[in-house]
């Protein structure tokens, strides 16, 4: 069988910024994937941290945010 490990704080941080920085602006979960060319159900699962992100996926969320992709793996707590 196919080993499965358990998610790491990156991807807790990955989502917690992602879904903050779409709050802020205002837009749903579905037109937000619509806007960037995401599947809605992928998107929100990248969101609830189910989601092992690819970089370029990454990308492609900070472009529609209009933030940089550093900023989507900050720690706020670490400040």
């Amino acid at each position: 069988p196919v080993k499965r490990s358990h998610p790491g704080l990156l991807r807790n941080i990955l989502a917690t910024n992602i879904r903050r920085c779409r709050l802020e602006r205002g837009v749903s979960q579905q037109d937000f994937a619509l806007e960037i060319e995401m599947g809605r159900t992928y998107y929100g699962g990248v969101e609830r941290g189910e989601r092992n992100i690819s970089i370029d996926n990454i990308e492609r969320i900070a472009k529609g945010l209009e933030v940089s992709p550093y900023v989507l793996l900050k720690d706020a707590k670490a400040d």
